[in-house]
């Protein structure tokens, strides 16, 4: 069988790092906030050429505390897309704001520029623009149009940890970003984690007051925060995968570039790479393309006989799912939508044989004939 993704084969390539890293937690007796996380903000803000990083504890409240430390908050709109993650809208709306979507881009799938422009309003206040299965959206006319009606640029980076957008890795171009550290992402934590980054120490500031009570004295809140910290162990863990980030983002680059090589590119498409950027392959997204008559459920059953694995990220546009059928009617957001039928991850991580990687294409291609 050849699972969609395999975490323990991580484990097990570094496993005397990560023991070492959590016994040095153990041995400490610090578990919250203490000098590993402070040394993985240090570390990850250098990675990421940022000034500022400050770990929370999953990357939903990482966008939550971002929106609110520009603050943002009842009464106000922030764009973003609607094939992304929920939490990406449901941070908006824990931070009382109101979630506005545009649609997205055919090749990248990321944030359409032109659609973002037409629902600006007089009440909007920020957008978040997502860099989705790692690849980074073009970020150039999206700034340009924040800058144009003075909106805020909240980068969602949770699928983009490394990803680059004109040779610049992503986090350091809008005000502020958001990561997760979820454990399948490219860097991720053995449990939820989460950073927000920026350049502006005003900001950074008031997320970790934000992060903590509102503390900056213990115990005496300046403002009304939350409990939302990263963990001592999980920074550890990170610290040691840190160092492994980029030759593990290459390991994915090499296998995302065997598939496309393989791949026919027929009726089932392999992901566009844009020129802008570097993609990082948080996943292999290939298109089942409806007009050419192949179907994204034949497909994975195609390849689950096979005992091949693979995922749909995300099945539903957010604004078809019954909780938030009231951001946008059906058919108003059509390519998103069409995207979510067509879409189908195949195995990628950075441990998967290159002799899987063959044998994933070959089935696809079997299923093309």
């Amino acid at each position: 069988m050849i699972p969609f993704f395999d975490l323990k084969k991580q484990y097990i390539s570094i496993q005397s790092e990560i023991d070492s890293a959590t016994r040095r937690v153990y041995a400490s007796g610090w578990f919250i906030l203490g000098p590993e996380t402070e040394a993985f903000e240090n570390e990850f803000a250098q990675y990421l050429g940022a000034q500022y990083a400050v770990g929370v504890n999953s990357g939903t409240d990482a966008l939550h505390l971002a929106i609110r430390a520009l603050g943002i908050g009842k009464g106000d709109e922030v764009i973003t897309v609607p094939n992304t993650a929920v939490a990406t809208v449901s941070a908006i709306e824990m931070a009382g704001a109101t979630p506005v979507l545009c649609d997205v881009r055919p090749d990248s799938m990321t944030m359409d520029a032109d659609s973002f422009a037409s629902v600006i309003t007089d009440k909007t206040r920020a957008v978040i623009p997502v860099h989705l299965f790692g690849q980074a959206a073009e970020l150039d006319p999206i700034i340009g149009i924040a800058r144009q009606y003075k909106l805020a640029v909240i980068e969602d980076c949770a699928q983009a940890h490394g990803a680059k957008y004109q040779g610049q890795k992503v986090s350091t171009f809008g005000d502020i970003a958001a990561f997760s550290f979820y454990p399948t992402k490219n860097l991720g934590a053995f449990g939820d984690g989460g950073a927000v980054v920026t350049n502006d120490a005003r900001l950074a500031d008031k997320v970790k007051l934000l992060r903590q009570y509102g503390w900056r004295t213990r115990y005496e809140s300046e403002i009304s925060g939350m409990n939302t910290r990263l963990d001592e162990l999980q920074a550890a863990i990170l610290r040691v995968k840190l160092k492994h980030l980029d030759a593990w983002n290459a390991a994915r680059r090499e296998r995302a570039a065997m598939y496309t090589e393989l791949l026919p590119n027929k009726r089932v498409a392999p992901p566009i790479e844009m020129p802008y950027g570097e993609h990082v392959y948080h996943l292999y997204v290939v298109q089942c393309h409806e007009a050419r008559g192949a179907s994204r459920e034949y497909l994975a059953a195609f390849l689950k006989e096979r005992e091949i694995g693979t995922a749909v990220q995300y099945p539903t546009p957010i604004h078809l799912q019954p909780a938030y059928q009231h951001l946008a009617p059906a058919g108003s957001l059509p390519l998103a939508e069409k995207l979510a039928r067509e879409i189908l991850s195949l195995p990628l991580y950075p441990e998967l044989a290159l002799t899987d990687v063959q044998t994933v294409a070959e089935a696809v291609r079997e299923f093309e004939l």
